[in-house]
């Protein structure tokens, strides 16, 4: 039995029959119906994307729509004025060639992605009194800068490295349940129970504090929590592990940026019959006698198929796509409670000149103004400083750009936010108050580039272009609650849940993505091939 709902059994059947009945009419028709597939993907990000070419590379036709008028969701690049940014990703851990995710993503794309490692130094960790700390490939290499820096602390350094490994352990068992059916499900989690509960039920502030006894080094394992944005003090340990082991082995950068990932995807699910069409918003999700079959465009457009998969995010597709008596489903009002992930601004730099003559590097830098990693988050009132900023400058990550006869550069600052920072121009507030909200975005903006110019003065010369992206523009891009882009909340209540399954509990429905594995691009991707293998247990032997 593949499904975990009363007359699973019966669904597969239903499915089963369904896709042979269509394939058989397409080879006595050579024709197929425009509006009928045999899976629909509903948002285009990095789960979605692997969700339908894992499916299209076992030869189902996939539908996969997207509400935004670009294909990749924060995989997506945009240009102004000669400059091209991604908007969505600065680094990912294990897509080397011969990594796990690598050699995904090498199966899903046929070779045509390709990810290139950043550096040694991947990230750098700026802290007050000009503590900096160099964060690099092998792993054995950063324990050796920590232990030169925190000598006194050697043996709870170890022992932090190896809570990683067990927690990254505990946090995959989690994950494999996601799209189990039962009875292993639940057997798995009996099996497992207390090295879950050891490592993901508690958060990240609790786990270190039992291994670290100086506050500083403990600051330091927490700094990059950015990453997948959950503050220490409330996100999940296991969530932590998992997305700092993934670093351990080193960072790449996309060859050609991240807009390359949807050029490498696209085509292979369009090769087996299936399409990705941009501009297409779903408003809902057809429900037929308690089964999904199919979906509603915002334009009235209707198309079918027996497995609907959500990659909009669970607590959108919930609040936003589900008839009100599936919302209704205890599994659905679990999620609703969950809260969205944090926001962020980010400023778009573009620059004309050697700028890794002067400060710009491959690596990533953080810079926090106070030791309390757990203080990062950014009010963006008149008199807030900012208290935690992340700076990456892509094109030197890229081998394929192209710097020109001008030597152009481009870089990008973020500042982390909580919702409350724009919450008075949400709801159309912004259009109301054009002056007001000019006005806001002008004052953010300054902030944003003198802390910038105070971190990297001999590039202040260099800069020819810069543009202010709020949260706002995040939650209209991808219609995610108060523009958390990290999806869901990170804490162990979440990584606990029992309703974030890949399988729901409604016939033909399944979600995907990092509400389903964690967040940021690489728990998407996993998230993405989970849920392909709650539709098709094939896909497990492509795990690496």
């Amino acid at each position: 039995m593949l499904l975990n709902t009363p007359g699973s059994a019966l669904q597969l059947i239903r499915i089963n029959d369904y896709l042979l009945a269509v394939r058989s009419h397409q080879q006595m028709t050579n024709l197929s119906s425009e509006n009928e597939f045999d899976v629909i993907v509903i948002g285009s990000g990095m789960g979605g994307m692997t969700t339908a070419t894992a499916l299209s590379r076992l030869d189902y036709k996939v539908l996969l729509v997207e509400q935004a008028q670009t294909i990749g969701g924060l995989t997506h690049a945009f240009s102004r004025n000669g400059f091209t940014w991604d908007v969505g990703l600065h680094y990912c851990g294990l897509f080397g060639q011969d990594q796990p995710a690598g050699k995904i993503l090498d199966w899903l794309s046929g070779g045509t992605i390709e990810f290139r490692s950043v550096g040694t130094v991947y990230d750098t960790l700026h802290f007050p009194e000009g503590f900096e700390i160099s964060v690099a490939r092998p792993a054995a290499a950063y324990k050796m800068e920590l232990k030169d820096r925190f000598p006194d602390s050697a043996a709870e350094i170890d022992a932090y490295f190896e809570a990683l490994q067990s927690a990254n352990a505990a946090l995959r068992m989690v994950a494999a349940e996601r799209s189990m059916p039962e009875p292993f499900r639940s057997a798995h989690r009996w099996w497992n129970e207390n090295e879950i509960q050891r490592w993901c039920a508690r958060t990240t502030s609790e786990v270190i504090a039992n291994i670290v006894t100086n506050p500083k080094l403990a600051s330091v394992l927490c700094a990059q929590w950015g990453t997948y944005g959950g503050k220490p003090k409330e996100a999940s340990f296991g969530v932590h592990a998992t997305i700092m082991s993934h670093y351990l082995d080193g960072a790449g950068y996309p060859v050609g940026g991240a807009a390359a990932i949807a050029k490498g995807l696209v085509p292979v699910i369009e090769e087996s019959g299936g399409s990705a069409r941009a501009g297409t918003p779903v408003s809902a999700i057809v429900i037929e006698d308690g089964v999904a079959v199919g979906v509603r465009t915002s334009s009235g457009e209707d198309f079918k198929a027996p497995v609907i998969v959500s990659a909009a995010g669970a607590g959108e597709t919930v609040k936003r796509l589900l008839p009100e008596e599936i919302g209704a489903q205890e599994w659905a009002q679990e999620i609703a409670t969950f809260k969205p992930s944090v926001c962020h601004f980010e400023v778009f730099l573009g620059f004309e000149g050697d700028i890794a003559r002067h400060g710009a590097s491959r690596s990533n830098h953080w810079f926090y103004e106070g030791w309390d990693p757990d203080d990062a988050m950014w009010s963006a009132t008149a008199d807030a400083p900012i208290p935690m900023a992340f700076v990456s400058f892509p094109s030197l990550k890229d081998p394929t750009h192209d710097p020109g006869p001008s030597n152009r550069h481009t870089g990008q600052m973020m500042v982390l936010a909580d919702w409350s920072a724009v919450a008075d121009f949400a709801d159309g507030g912004a259009e109301e108050r054009p002056a007001e909200w000019a006005a806001f975005k002008q004052n953010v903006q300054a902030k944003m580039m003198t802390f910038f110019t105070e971190k990297f003065p001999a590039l202040e010369p260099m800069l020819v272009y810069q543009e202010l992206g709020t949260p706002l523009a995040t939650a209209l891009f991808t219609r995610h609650e108060k523009g958390g882009f990290y999806g869901v909340e990170t804490t162990p209540r979440r990584v606990l849940s029992q309703a974030l399954n890949a399988r729901t509990p409604v016939p033909g429905l399944f979600l995907t993505g990092q509400d389903v594995m964690t967040p940021g691009i690489a728990g998407a991707l996993y998230g993405g091939m989970l849920g392909a293998a709650a539709i098709d247990p094939r896909i497990f032997q492509k795990f690496a």
